[in-house]
C-alpha cells in the first residue's frame, strides 16, 4: 500500500497548516495515507482534511507551482469506537482477458450533446462510499466510479478507496451494496474494486485516449461533494495534454502521474474515480486531480485525469493477477503502525541512536506491532530480508505479505536496545 493518500488533490496555500507529524493507526500507503482528521472539520475542509498534498505541475520551459487536490470529498469524523471491523481478505478477480480500449468517435465539430450523453454515461457512474479508519475512532468519504464489466468491476482512484475498512457502492436504480479491492496501484492512483452479488450491469464504454488532442469537448461526471443521488455533470474541453504532476502529502513521501489529461470541465471534491467523456460519450480520462485557488475553494475549473489507456494497463495487470512492485493485488499484510522517516534532526529531538529508517509514531492498539513488543519511537530498520531505511521501503516490504504471514521484524528502541521478532500480519485498511 502507498503510504500516502489520494490522487486527486488538493490546493496547499501559503496559508494551509503544516501538516500533523504523523498519520496514526496504520503504516500509510506508499504514495498515499490520510494524514489524522482534525476535529470539528469546518465545511469547507471536510475534503481536504483527510487527503491533501502538495503538488506540482512540470511544465514545458520551466515548473510551474500549482495547488493540486484530491477529490474525494471527507464527511465529519465519526468518533466510533477506537477498534473497527477490518476488511475481510478476499480473493482477486477470477477474470483475466483483458479489457480493450474502444476506437475514439470523431469530433462532432467542438459540439457535445449534454442531455444524450449524460443519458448513455451516467447509468454506469456509481456513488463510492467508504468507511475509513482515523485515530479517533473512523469517519466516512465518498468518490466516484465507473462500471467496466457488467459483473460489477468498478474503475477508481486509489485515493478513494485507501485506508477504507469497507466499501459500499450505489448503483442507479438498483440499489446499494458492499464492494472489495481486487487491486490497486497506489503509484498511478488506479483502484479496480468488485462490486457483491450483482450481474447485467450498464458499462461505460473507455476509448484510446492517444488521439485526445487540445480543444476536444469533454464532460466531467461524478459525486460532486459526495451528495449521491444523479451524477453531476460539468462541459468543458481539453486544455493539455501529456502532462506530469509530481505530488507530495508533506512528509516525504511523493509520487509522479504521467499522461494526465488536463481540461476545463469543473470538478469538486466527491468526482474523484468519475469520468471525462468525450463528443461520443466515451470515457477518455478518470477524473484524478483539481487545482484550487485558495484554501476554501470547493470545485476547481482545472482538472486533470488519468487517461484511459494508462488507466487499462493497471486495470488489465490487476486482472491477470500480476502483481509487481507499484501493483498490488488483493487484502495485504498489516502490522499496525504509523511510520514517518527518521532524520538526524528527529534523532536529536528524540536521543535516538540512529539517524535513519521508518520511526515508529503510533501502534495501533491490539495491533501484530503491539503484540510483539514494538512500541512509539521505536526504529524499525529490517522486515524479513528487506532493510529499512524509510517509510516508503517499510511500506513496501509490508505489503508483500498477505495477511496471516509470519515475518521477522527488527527494530531498535528508543533507549537503544535491538529487538527481533517474528510478526504474524493480519489484514488492515485497503491501500
Amino acid at each position: 500500500m502507498s503510504e500516502f493518500e489520494p490522487q486527486s488533490r488538493e490546493l496547499v496555500p501559503q496559508e494551509s497548516p503544516a501538516p500533523p507529524p504523523a498519520p496514526e493507526g496504520w503504516i500509510p500507503p506508499p504514495a498515499y495515507a490520510p494524514p489524522p482528521m482534525p476535529a470539528p472539520p469546518q465545511p469547507w475542509a471536510r475534503w481536504i482534511a483527510v487527503v491533501t498534498i502538495v503538488a506540482t505541475i512540470l511544465a514545458a520551459g520551466g515548473g510551474l507551482g500549482i495547488g493540486l487536490t484530491m477529490a474525494r470529498y471527507l464527511h465529519p469524523s465519526t468518533h466510533a469506537a477506537q477498534t473497527a471491523t477490518l476488511p475481510k481478505a478476499t480473493e482477486p478477480s477470477s477474470s483475466t482477458a483483458p479489457i480493450s480500449a474502444a476506437t475514439p468517435s470523431a469530433s462532432q465539430n467542438g459540439t457535445i450533446n449534454v442531455q444524450t450523453i449524460t443519458a448513455k454515461v451516467a447509468p454506469a457512474i456509481v456513488d463510492i462510499n467508504t468507511v475509513v479508519q482515523t485515530t479517533t475512532g473512523t469517519g466516512s468519504a465518498a468518490g466516484t466510479g465507473m462500471i467496466i464489466t457488467s459483473s460489477g468491476e468498478v474503475l477508481t482512484n486509489n485515493h478513494v478507496v485507501d485506508g477504507s475498512i469497507s466499501i459500499s457502492v450505489v448503483v442507479s436504480g438498483k440499489g446499494t451494496y458492499t464492494a472489495h479491492v481486487i487491486g490497486v496501484s497506489p503509484t498511478s492512483d488506479v483502484a479496480l474494486i468488485q462490486i457483491e452479488g450483482v450481474s447485467g450491469l450498464p458499462t461505460v464504454t473507455l476509448a484510446d485516449s492517444s488521439s485526445v488532442k487540445v480543444g476536444d469537448p469533454v464532460l466531467a461526471i461524478g459525486n460532486a461533494l459526495g451528495q449521491g443521488g444523479a451524477p453531476t455533470v460539468t462541459q468543458g474541453q481539453v486544455t493539455a495534454t501529456d502532462q506530469t504532476i509530481t505530488a507530495s502529502e508533506g512528509n516525504g513521501h511523493s509520487e509522479t502521474l504521467n499522461g494526465m489529461i488536463q481540461s476545463d470541465a469543473t470538478i469538486s471534491p466527491g468526482d474523484s474515480g468519475g469520468a471525462l467523456v468525450n463528443s461520443a460519450g466515451q470515457v477518455i480520462g478518470m477524473i484524478t486531480a483539481g487545482e484550487a485557488t485558495s484554501f476554501r475553494t470547493s470545485s476547481s475549473p482545472i482538472g486533470y485525469a488519468v487517461n484511459t489507456n494508462n488507466a487499462l494497463a493497471v486495470v488489465n495487470q490487476v486482472r491477470s493477477g500480476q502483481a509487481t512492485a507499484d501493483v498490488i493485488i488483493g487484502p495485504v499484510g498489516y502490522m499496525g503502525v504509523s511510520v514517518r522517516d527518521l532524520d538526524s534532526q528527529l534523532a536529536a529531538q528524540y536521543n535516538l541512536s540512529l539517524t535513519s529508517g521508518a520511526l515508529v509514531w503510533s501502534v495501533q492498539a491490539g495491533s501484530p506491532a503491539e503484540q510483539a513488543g514494538i512500541t512509539k519511537l521505536s526504529v524499525i530498520t529490517k522486515v524479513g530480508s528487506a532493510s529499512i531505511a524509510s517509510t516508503d521501503a517499510l511500506g513496501k516490504a509490508i505489503h508483500s505479505y498477505k495477511p496471516g504471514a509470519s515475518v521477522s521484524v527488527t527494530w531498535i528502541d528508543q533507549g537503544g536496545a535491538s529487538h527481533t521478532k517474528s510478526v504474524t500480519l493480519t489484514t488492515g485498511p485497503n491501500i
